[in-house]
């Protein structure tokens, strides 16, 4: 069975834990505290920011806009002071998963910030928004969640607090708002270009989900809030004040009838929403049309909701990477009893070195899920099975999983095995650090051990560090088996060493 090393932290009433989510046009903070196991919100700031605005053809994000994301991460760090960085999650979304720059607003910020930024994939996205939606908006009903962003849109169907089908499209206000409406004038034949570009991206995805069916429809975001509160106040919402498909297209009419953004004056729509809301009408209308919608209930709980509660999840035994690996284990056909032993022999190996090479509980966590998937490559060729993992884990929509989890936990695939080279070395430090190389070399030292798959147990290994570059593994010899182990061994201190370690192997008797 899996552990999970943060079961001993969970939170406290009355605790404090926060959310930043770094969004296509709006970078937002949640703090909250915990109240009888329910998010309870006690700060909410919302900044427009415009990344997606600030990228240009090539996808490259401007100056100015990086400019304007910092400024806004310094406010917000300035309201961090009273929780603490391992209750804090940053999650970044379309505008940095697009940006080829990517790394250089990342690498600016985590100087700022006071936890790492995670960039979620598009379906990491939709799970965590309908985690929110779904903790925010309790039902039992079986739900589609709209969740219209700058640069994409998400869209999860799924029933009491598990999605059953997730998908991001590449539309949103900010990116519309560019095709559609850039020059700020809102005609009937701007409209229409809109909506019929939303329509054939929604056409890929409509067959799959009219098959899986719901039976009501959730939006969440600033779009569809400020959709909402128009309708309400034109008296174009119905009697639940839900969003209708007449009451949309009315909205459509007037907006065109106004004639440019900077004429927008509608009860509901923020002034630093104006310039984007008539993509974002023009995307929610689409959406109507092709799924046959005719009400959507409003939620005000989304991804940064979500994020809260996955953090909360991660602190009990319901951390959902947990089951993410357990279930790549059962797709991959993994060998459990191999996967096993190496988890148990790297994880007794971490234990004896965390403190000396500065390793945390993150660490061991990432450890013991690359151990359980090492072999996953396997079920497409023995050949280099391990750049198949590797390539499986980093390119695969995995739960619970940011990209960056997910290229650390190739690098230690593509590392545990065979050769190890010089460029490998500073790649795997530029992904992750000193504390990445340290794993990758844990993770080759437990594989080595398990190498004849034998049914013997495993021999005793205690890895002492005299320093961070001088390694000291003492095997216990009580098996002939084990011979050839240390025929492996003493290979790998050639191998350890272009990684500059120097390893050295003492072999002694069973007493």
């Amino acid at each position: 069975m899996l552990t999970n090393t943060l079961e001993n932290k969970a939170l406290a009433d009355d605790e404090l834990m926060a959310a930043i989510d770094i969004g296509s046009n709006s970078f937002h903070l949640a703090i909250a505290r915990l109240d009888h196991g329910e998010v309870r919100k006690v700060v909410s700031l919302s900044e427009k920011v415009q990344l997606a605005a600030g990228l240009d053809e090539h996808n490259i994000l401007g100056a100015a806009a990086e400019r304007r994301g910092l400024d806004c991460l310094s406010r917000f760090v300035a309201r961090l002071d009273s929780v603490a960085p391992e209750r804090i999650r940053v999650v970044a979304t379309n505008a940095l998963r697009q940006a080829k720059n990517a790394d250089d607003f990342i690498k600016r910020a985590n100087e700022i910030l006071p936890k790492p930024i995670e960039v979620i994939a598009g379906r990491e996205e939709a799970r965590l928004i309908y985690l929110g939606v779904s903790h925010t908006n309790a039902s039992s009903d079986k739900r589609l969640v709209i969740d219209i962003g700058g640069g994409s849109t998400e869209f999860i169907i799924g029933q009491s607090f598990d999605p059953i089908l997730t998908e991001s499209l590449q539309m949103g206000c900010v990116a519309f708002t560019q095709q559609f409406f850039a020059d700020g004038q809102i005609t009937a034949s701007d409209f229409d270009k809109a909506i019929a570009a939303a329509r054939k991206k929604l056409l890929v995805i409509n067959g799959r989900y009219q098959k899986t069916g719901w039976s009501s429809v959730v939006g969440s975001s600033g779009t569809i809030k400020a959709v909402r509160n128009v309708l309400v106040s034109k008296g174009w919402a119905d009697e639940q004040e839900r969003i209708t498909y007449q009451g949309v297209k009315n909205l459509k009419k007037l907006l065109i009838d106004i004639a440019h953004v900077d004429d927008i004056e509608l009860e509901g729509v923020k002034e630093h929403r104006q310039s984007v809301f008539p993509a974002g009408v023009a995307v929610l209308l689409a959406i109507m049309e092709v799924f046959g919608i005719e009400n959507i209930i409003y939620s005000d709980g989304a991804l940064r909701e979500g994020v809260m509660y996955d953090m909360l999840g991660r602190f009990t035994s319901e951390d959902v990477r947990e089951r993410s690996v357990q279930a790549l284990v059962k797709r991959y056909s993994v060998d459990k009893r191999q996967a096993k032993q190496v988890v148990s022999t790297s994880h007794r190996l971490f234990e004896q070195v965390q403190a000396p090479l500065g390793l945390t509980n993150d660490d061991a966590d990432l450890l013991r899920w690359a151990a359980f998937l090492h072999e996953m490559g396997l079920a497409i060729s023995h050949s280099s099975y391990h750049r198949h993992s590797a390539y499986l884990l980093e390119h695969s929509d995995i739960p619970g999983f940011s990209h960056i989890d997910q290229k650390r936990m190739a690098q230690l695939m593509l590392n545990h095995r065979h050769k190890l080279k010089a460029d490998m070395l500073e790649q795997t430090h530029l992904i992750g650090g000193d504390q990445l190389v340290y794993l990758c070399l844990l993770l080759r030292l437990a594989v080595l051990t398990h190498h004849s798959r034998s049914e013997y147990g495993a021999p005793t290994l205690q890895l002492n560090i005299t320093d961070t570059n001088s390694w000291q593994l003492t095997v216990v010899k009580h098996s002939e088996h084990y011979a050839f182990l240390l025929q492996d061994l003493y290979a790998a201190v050639e191998q350890f060493a272009k990684w500059g370690v120097k390893l050295s192997i003492i072999p002694t008797q069973e007493k």
